[in-house]
């Protein structure tokens, strides 16, 4: 397969790679180009710009969670009939999940891919240093090919200019923004905001579209996409058929859920599931479906409507009588619980399925890459499941002392192990976002108990 891509890379979070990459993806979309688009690692928020820029789908690629495989199915999967692929890394360019390998980090994916990198560094204040900047990152890892810079928060032409003479050509200054407060992405405690119109409007993205293509080289950026080599041919994602396997999967979307990974969306469709969207907040009742899936978001922002609308949680109580399959993650897990209290001590009543209350803080209560290894039977497959996800959370959850936990989770770094995944009849949730690409039989259990959910005699 031959496309052409770049990896839109940062000296370190924070220095602007997300406005560089959505006013890019508008730029080339501006030259009739179709692009493809993807965020390096775990994050849920920044792929909402993506998708805004590219008016696509934005697919997660994270080395440690999916593997090597996987990352080059989803990436060759999702760059079909684009022109260019565009990957957005995670934190700084060598950053990942271990201080002293490129594990999970964007140059392994990088490399993987034979990606070429534009590297965004913040050059506010800055002249010669930038050489040695740039030539650090370039020579690094010599199986990595840093291709070009892009310095953001400059002052003027003329900072650029001397910016693109320090450097000397290695690598080459592609271009570089102005900084303007004005047309900054707002920040909350996950991260960016969502960018949904009423937070970002469309003139914002057109504005970035327009400062790229006045700022940067439009054409030589073209060029270093255009160099990358043909990948190996990957078997895509199979579709399985099952005979009478057939079912329905209410997948919670809205302004509280929408915390979800393609990928694990994609395989449930390969196994014969059709994923129906519905609003915890805003729809009185429930679709017609055979299992739920509750992923993360921001339900502690919307806790008091969704306590409000008691049909939906009535009926999701309801669906877990009957032994509907449910299954939540983080923000689904705080949903799911008896109840949600916020950081002005006001507890809104939720679904009432899990014992426990979620209680949000002030400072991150859990951050980072975890294993995970069932230790009981769940509507996911048998005992000794072991797969990969990560947390971030501003949430404690207070479980009564006789709670049922099913996960031994280990955190990659620092190794300490606890338990979690609260499991009460078919319904099972925790605080671990899962990538499904590290166990396959993750989604396929899912999809059974569904099956054996919509075959039931009444």
């Amino acid at each position: 397969m031959t496309i052409p891509r770049l990896v839109i890379a940062g000296t370190s979070s924070n220095v602007g790679k997300t406005t560089v990459m959505v006013g890019l993806v508008r730029a080339l979309r501006a030259r009739g180009l179709r692009v493809a688009v993807f965020k390096c690692g775990p994050d849920y928020l920044d792929p909402t710009y993506h998708v805004r820029a590219a008016d696509r789908p934005c697919h997660n690629l994270d080395g440690w969670m999916m593997g090597r495989e996987a990352v080059l199915s989803t990436f060759m999967h999702a760059s079909q009939e684009a022109d260019i692929a565009l990957l957005e890394g995670v934190m700084g360019l060598f950053d990942g999940a271990s201080p002293t390998s490129d594990d999970g980090s964007t140059a392994e994916i990088a490399k993987w891919l034979q990606a070429p990198v534009l590297l965004v560094c913040d050059a506010g204040g800055m002249a010669r240093s930038i050489a040695a900047l740039a030539r650090g990152f370039a020579t690094f890892d010599t199986d990595l090919q840093v291709a070009g810079l892009i310095c953001n928060r400059i002052g003027s032409r003329g900072h650029l200019d001397l910016l693109r003479k320090a450097t000397e050509g290695v690598p080459p200054v592609m271009g570089g923004l102005p900084k303007d407060a004005a047309l900054a992405f707002a920040n909350r405690h996950l991260g960016l905001h969502s960018a949904d119109r009423a937070t970002v409007p469309e003139d914002v993205f057109v504005a970035w579209g327009n400062r790229v293509s006045e700022w940067c080289d439009i054409e030589g950026i073209l060029a270093l996409a255009r160099n990358a080599p043909a990948l190996p041919d990957i078997p895509a994602m199979e579709r399985i058929d099952w005979e009478g396997a057939g079912c329905r999967i209410g997948l919670a979307f809205d302004e509280a859920f929408h915390f979800y990974y393609d990928d694990n969306l994609r395989r449930l469709e390969s196994l014969g599931a059709e994923l129906v969207r519905f609003s915890p907040i805003h729809d009185a009742h429930l679709p017609d479906v055979d299992g739920l899936y509750f992923g993360g978001g921001y339900p502690e922002v919307y806790a008091d409507v969704l306590s409000r609308n008691q049909s939906m949680r009535k009926e999701v109580a309801s669906f877990a009588e009957a032994q509907g399959p449910i299954y939540g993650e983080c923000g689904g897990l705080m949903y799911l619980s008896h109840g949600i209290r916020t950081r002005d001590g006001v507890r809104h009543a939720m679904v009432g399925l899990i014992p426990g209350e979620a209680e949000m803080k002030d400072r991150v209560q859990a951050l980072g890459y975890v294993e995970v290894d069932t230790q009981d039977e769940t509507m996911l497959g048998p005992a000794g499941l072991r797969f990969r996800g990560h947390q971030f959370r501003y949430s404690d959850f207070r479980l009564p002392a006789d709670a049922e936990c099913c996960y031994n989770v280990r955190r990659r770094r620092g190794g300490e192990s606890f338990h979690e995944g609260y499991r009460k009849g078919n319904t099972l949730a925790s605080y671990v976002h899962a990538h499904w690409a590290s166990n396959s039989l993750l989604a396929q259990g899912f999809v059974q108990a569904c099956v054996a959910h919509a075959r039931r005699v009444p």
